[in-house]
């Protein structure tokens, strides 16, 4: 369930001016998706001229892009805890990510939704434990009112209990199934996803807290005033708009 659509050129733009937020000493979210991977490497070809940063990346799919790109990656854990982990302490000594870019499947205002590569459980982490979050697009992921389907990160054995109390508030599930193998989708996490379709989503904060309180979800894909800055890439240039986070 990837979200298609959109220039690579806008998505390029996006990405680059995002990447050009990064200073000297970052720790840096690192998100999935394609928008996402034009910051990546951005950020890679800084580093190959002496930026000195650390990633963190939020799914399998960027950790590799940014081992590809030359991009010195550190953990989660260690970034806040440099004793948590064999790996070296952050170039900040373990104070916290100053910076993540990430993309989005569809923005409103400042309230998003994400988990198209179903990797929105760490990237909602890393989101929220930066201190700023730039949210990098094409002008195809703006919209006025959400509408598409929320992915739900599940338990396996919770899935159908997941499900249940999802209609009950409103909601339609939808298992989602991997499109090169038999069988759903399995998250980094070793979870499924459930695509829940909700119509138009006029007021998403309570509709978050309410999905959040479901037992046996681990994560969903509406992440509500995380973003500090919307780097919106078009076939022209970029416009960065700001969004002070709650």
């Amino acid at each position: 369930m990837k979200t298609s659509g959109g220039s690579d050129a806008a998505k390029r733009r996006a990405g680059e001016s995002a990447a050009e937020a990064v200073t000297d000493g970052d720790v840096v979210g690192l998100g999935t998706g394609s928008t996402a991977a034009h910051a990546i490497r951005a950020i890679g070809r800084r580093v190959n001229a002496g930026l000195d940063v650390r990633g963190v990346p939020t799914s399998f799919a960027s950790r590799r892009l940014a081992r590809e790109r030359g991009i010195p990656l550190v953990d989660l854990d260690a970034v806040f805890d440099p004793v948590a982990s064999r790996e070296a302490p952050a170039s900040d000594g373990g104070t916290g990510i100053d910076v993540a870019i990430d993309g989005a499947d569809q923005i409103a205002d400042t309230a998003i939704i994400k988990g198209g590569g179903a990797a929105h459980a760490r990237e909602k982490v890393v989101a929220a434990a930066a201190d700023r979050f730039l949210v990098v697009v094409d002008p195809t992921k703006v919209v006025d009112v959400l509408d598409r389907s929320v992915p739900v990160e599940v338990l396996p054995d919770a899935r159908a209990t997941v499900a249940r109390t999802i209609r009950r508030i409103g909601g339609e599930p939808i298992l989602r199934e991997a499109t090169r193998k038999d069988g759903p989708v399995v998250t980094d996490n070793g979870n499924l996803v459930l695509d829940c379709d909700f119509g138009e989503i006029d007021d998403p904060d309570p509709l978050a807290t309410r999905l959040a309180s479901i037992p046996g979800v681990l994560e969903h894909g509406l992440f509500v005033g995380l973003a500090n800055e919307i780097h919106l890439g078009n076939d022209e240039g970029v416009e960065i708009r700001d969004c002070p986070s709650s």
